[in-house]
C-alpha cells in the first residue's frame, strides 16, 4: 500500500513547521521506531518515527522548508516496488509516532 506522511500534530500555538532534516532518501527503508525527520517549531524539535515498517519512495517537502501541520511531507509504501499514484490527495495515512522535544 502507498502513504503520504503529513505533518503531525497538534502541536500547541503551532501552525507550520521547518523541516530540519530527514534521516534517509527515497529507497530508505524505515522500522517501527526509527527516526525519519526532525521538524522543528519556532520554540522546539519535533522527532517523527516511523509507526510501521515501510520505504521511503518521495520526499515531497525539502529540508529547511516550512510546511503546516496536516500537510504532506513525503510518500511511503509498504514494498520499494510498487507503483506511485500521480495523486498523493488519494493515498491514505502513513502511521507516525512524534514527540516534541
Amino acid at each position: 500500500m502507498i502513504y503520504q506522511l503529513l505533518v503531525p500534530g497538534p502541536v500547541e500555538d503551532v501552525e507550520e513547521v521547518r523541516i530540519l532534516e530527514w534521516h534517509g532518501g527515497p529507497g530508505s527503508a524505515f522500522a517501527p521506531g526509527d527516526l525519519v525527520v526532525e521538524l522543528e517549531t519556532h520554540k522546539a524539535l519535533i522527532e517523527v518515527r516511523a509507526g510501521r515498517a515501510s520505504t521511503l519512495r518521495a520526499i515531497l517537502c525539502k529540508e529547511g522548508a516550512w510546511q503546516r501541520i496536516g500537510a504532506p511531507l513525503a510518500v511511503f509504501s509498504d514494498a520499494a516496488d510498487e507503483p506511485v499514484p500521480d495523486n498523493a490527495a488519494e493515498l491514505a495515512e502513513l502511521a507516525v509516532s512524534f514527540e516534541v522535544v
